[in-house]
């Protein structure tokens, strides 16, 4: 199923099919973020969303300790500036900015292996959609530290879920299980360890299978509606005439009538 296997200092890629798989690299820093790693995970987005072949990314980690611990503590405390940025790194950086604010063109998958807190939970937020391991935990414990979930958790959390809940959880910076994270909302599914990107997989398949055009137009419409509902109808008067319109969407309605799969252009 493996189309291609490239490897980085930070980042593993992995293509299979029309999913592109981003693996943070980390895993004896339990894939604790570093000025770097933001980096890297912007410019395995730009790379996803640069390829037209590429319909769905899935973000996920090595190793089995945990998914991301967010900031990689030891390199804050010892100096390190994560609002410098190399000027190598301002194309990726500027990219993963985007990821945080849910402005990434195709639908990402988050596969959480196990636990993610802080920037790891953040980056699981920014995710359309999520699969975790039943033995995972989330949280945001930034307060523990004498810091904020200035990732956009804090945000993210209070758009999610009610806001008694979101204060209880960004006030005390405890965790939740992965189920109770199911129950909120904040997960869709909870797997066996060991069937986590398993199951992201077969989810990011299901996506991919779409028209990218429609997928890409509804996942605007939905983000836009979920934190502006005029601005949600706003973009959906924009981009129905051009999905309406499109070669696919004729492709869609044949493939059904002649009961075939339909072939998608992207246009």
């Amino acid at each position: 199923m493996t189309d291609t296997d490239t490897s980085t200092a930070d980042i593993l890629l992995e293509r299979v099919g029309a999913v592109l798989v981003i693996r943070l690299n980390r895993p004896e820093a339990r894939n604790a973020l570093t000025p770097a790693l933001l980096s890297a995970i912007g410019s395995a987005i730009i790379t996803a969303e640069s390829d037209p072949d590429i319909r769905v990314a899935v973000l996920t980690a090595a190793g089995d300790r945990a998914f991301c611990v967010g900031m990689d503590l030891k390199a804050f405390t010892s100096g390190g500036d994560f609002s410098k940025i190399a000027p190598e790194e301002k194309e990726g950086r500027a990219a993963f900015d985007r990821l945080m604010s849910g402005d990434v063109r195709i639908p990402l998958v988050g596969a959480a292996n196990g636990t993610a807190v802080g920037g790891g939970f953040e980056l699981l937020l920014s995710c359309d959609v999520v699969v975790a391991s039943s033995a995972a935990k989330f949280g945001l414990p930034e307060v523990k530290r004498g810091l904020l979930a200035a990732g956009g958790g804090a945000v993210a959390i209070a758009s999610r879920i009610p806001l008694a809940l979101a204060l209880e959880l960004t006030l005390t910076g405890d965790t939740v299980e992965a189920a109770r994270a199911q129950q909120l909302g904040l997960v869709n599914t909870v797997t066996e360890p060991e069937k986590v990107l398993e199951a992201a997989l077969a989810l990011a398949e299901r996506i991919a299978a779409n028209g990218p055009l429609a997928v890409a137009a509804t996942k605007e419409i939905v983000r836009a509606a979920a934190a502006d509902p005029a601005r949600g109808q706003e973009r959906m008067a924009q981009l129905s005439p051009t999905v309406f319109k499109s070669e696919d969407a004729k492709e869609g309605a044949m493939a059904f009538i002649q009961k075939r799969t339909p072939q998608w252009k992207g246009r």
